[in-house]
């Protein structure tokens, strides 16, 4: 006997996602990627060369598009001693990514918002720039109904507009990026008319133009968002946001030996850089730091598993018998083996351990938007975050005491661990996304 559901029919969409060749940024559209493949859906994903095995490694169709030069090559030496000098006044160069996370009025003036937007608008440039006449003209052939792109990924707004798609936009994090535009269009439109400098928009607008569309907003902000942050961590929106469950992917894994039985004692993983090998220069602790967390839990009795480069393990000192140094391994296949999860601030690593219930201690500020999230992280009673000023080996040992010992934090994981069950799933979300593309998609342009 067959069973036959009946639903309602859905002319197939062509969707195409876009993200600079990042891989940890990939892993964030994957699975809603997967959810609208296997709904029916065309699904295709641009990037740039460099990233097409680990799209097609994720069972996706990859779009190469852009330049072949890695992106960190493209990234290193990126501002003009022009650039730098004017940036000078405003703080050391890698702080002000933290400033879009501002929400204090006093911050938000005009003095700094311009030199802001101009700081980010160079690296997205270097990031973006030698994809757009690839991916527009694919575009203009494919004819994607839905673009999804990562929200660094603005090559994927240039395309939409061209060919009157619509736009989605999927932040990493909590997405403090689209409330610093609106604090910044707000105050530019204070300014006269002669003094309304906004480098992001002038940049947009150029590509825009040579597509025979204008710049409008929403190629910042999307259509509408898709947020994977659970509920309690989101910020206000301009936009529709649609809710999806964190479904966790870390890339192609498998599960070393040593992982296959229960560990000897109460394990904790530490990672603390963002992709490690790729980005040694912007690592949450300092190898001397490192040494001194080593040092400063040598004696506490659990099996610390820590992720670092091959040339950084080379350089420690001394490694405690309950250490055990790997280069890398999948998130999703150590975490559920945890009992605390020491992070750099990540989405991975957070949404991770959030996934499989285990409370976290994020140390450091890497991550752009973690004065938001550590904070509320703490008022979850889920673990605690350690601002660099506090940042050595003996508070990150008191902390690690304190979230292996009270069990409150166990709880408190839990709690957010319910809260993302409460969203709906990627495959759940599919009907809303159709619904909005069907709302925003107009063809109009050619």
């Amino acid at each position: 006997m067959v069973l036959l559901v009946t639903t309602e029919v859905k002319a197939a969409m062509r969707v195409l996602f876009v993200t600079f060749p990042w891989k940890t940024h990939l892993n964030g559209l994957v699975s809603l990627s997967w959810a609208l493949q296997a709904a029916g859906h065309q699904v295709q994903v641009a990037s740039g060369p460099e990233l097409t095995d680990a799209i097609t490694a994720a069972g996706l169709t990859a779009v190469p598009v852009g330049s072949d030069e890695p992106v960190m090559a493209k990234l290193n030496g990126l501002y003009s001693q022009e650039m730098q000098d004017a940036l000078e006044g405003l703080g050391w160069r890698d702080e002000l990514l933290f400033d879009f996370a501002e929400n204090r009025e006093e911050m938000l003036t005009w003095e700094r918002m311009p030199w802001l937007t101009a700081f980010v608008t160079e690296a997205l440039k270097v990031m973006n720039d030698s994809m757009v006449e690839d991916l527009v003209e694919y575009c203009r052939w494919w004819k994607p109904d839905l673009v999804v792109r990562d929200y660094l990924s603005y090559a994927g707004a240039v395309a939409a507009a061209a060919v009157g798609a619509a736009h989605a936009r999927i932040p990493t994090t909590t997405d403090v990026d689209a409330r610093f535009r609106r604090h910044f269009v707000r105050v530019r439109d204070e300014q006269p008319p002669d003094d309304r400098h906004d480098a992001l928009a002038d940049w947009l607008g150029g590509w825009a133009e040579k597509y025979g569309v204008s710049f409008s907003e929403d190629m910042v902000t999307g259509h509408f968002t898709v947020e994977q942050m659970v509920t309690s961590m989101l910020l206000e929106s301009a936009v529709p946001q649609v809710a999806i469950r964190y479904v966790p992917y870390n890339g192609s894994a498998v599960v070393p030996e040593w992982l296959r039985r229960d560990p000897p004692r109460r394990r904790v993983l530490a990672t603390f850089g963002m992709s490690g090998a790729l980005a040694v220069d912007h690592q949450a602790l300092g190898l001397g730091q490192v040494q001194g967390m080593l040092d400063a839990v040598a004696d506490l009795d659990i099996e610390l598993v820590v992720t670092l480069p091959e040339r950084a393990q080379k350089k420690l000192k001394r490694v405690p018998e309950n250490t055990r140094l790997v280069e890398f391994i999948p998130l999703h296949v150590i975490i559920p083996s945890c009992s605390v999860v020491l992070h750099h601030g990540g989405a991975p690593a957070f949404l991770d351990a959030i996934a499989h219930e285990i409370p976290q201690l994020i140390v450091g500020r890497v991550i752009p938007d973690i004065e938001e999230r550590g904070p509320r992280l703490e008022k979850a009673g889920a673990g605690r975050w350690l601002p660099p000023r506090e940042t050595n080996g003996r508070r990150i040992r008191e902390l690690l005491i304190q979230l292996l010992d009270d069990p409150s934090f166990q709880e408190g994981a839990r709690q957010l661990h319910l809260e993302m069950l409460a969203q709906p799933t990627p495959a759940e979300a599919v009907r809303e996304v159709e619904r909005l593309t069907e709302s925003f998609a107009t063809r109009e342009p050619a």
